[in-house]
């Protein structure tokens, strides 16, 4: 009697999905919310208090509680207008920019070049070797545009890492003098 039963549950349980495979969806795209005329969407609301965010919706909410985020800034940096870099921190053994980090010290360049290079170079590629911009043409972790022009800097500008990051960095101090002057441009105009 009780496999019995069992079975019967599996079953329904089975044609339930067979008849509406949706059933058990808490949104999809045959999801629609019939509205009257004149009437509002349910309001959601983020609610922020004194050491917690949230959002709230009818009688359901979430929060969560808010850490603290200190960034020191210069007092020079902060009067001149400058972009913040945040500190990068180590980076990984092998990459490329562990290889930026030690190409910038080569250069006479501290950990404030290399934390506005990270900057930088994360907004412009995310240090992927090869980013493509498809609206523009730029290419590479430095976004050269044409990508071609990091050629004067290897063979294989298209494929490695540290060609690229030596390419960009004489373009850097070639035109904006350091990583700093170049992320201090591109938080200013949008593009370095």
């Amino acid at each position: 009697m009780l496999q019995g039963i069992g079975v019967l549950a599996v079953a329904g349980c089975m044609l339930v999905n067979v008849v509406d495979p949706y059933s058990g969806v808490t949104a999809s795209q045959y999801f629609t919310v019939a509205i009257k005329d004149g009437a509002d969407l349910p309001a959601q609301t983020l609610v922020v208090e004194a050491g917690a965010a949230g959002v709230q919706r009818d009688s359901y909410g979430v929060s969560e509680p808010v850490k603290a985020v200190v960034a020191a800034v210069s007092a020079s940096s902060a009067s001149s207008g400058s972009s913040f870099a945040p500190p990068a921190g180590a980076p990984d053994p092998g990459s490329a920019q562990a290889y930026a980090m030690q190409a910038l010290a080569n250069r006479g360049m501290g950990s404030g070049e290399y934390d506005c290079l990270v900057s930088l170079w994360n907004k412009e590629s995310g240090w992927r070797y090869n980013a493509y911009n498809a609206s523009s043409g730029a290419y590479g972790i430095a976004q050269a545009l044409p990508g071609s022009k990091m050629a004067s800097a290897g063979a294989d500008w298209a494929t490695n890492a540290n060609t690229q990051v030596e390419w960009g960095l004489g373009y850097i101090t070639a035109r904006y003098g350091t990583p700093c002057g170049a992320w201090n441009h591109s938080g200013s105009v949008g593009w370095y």
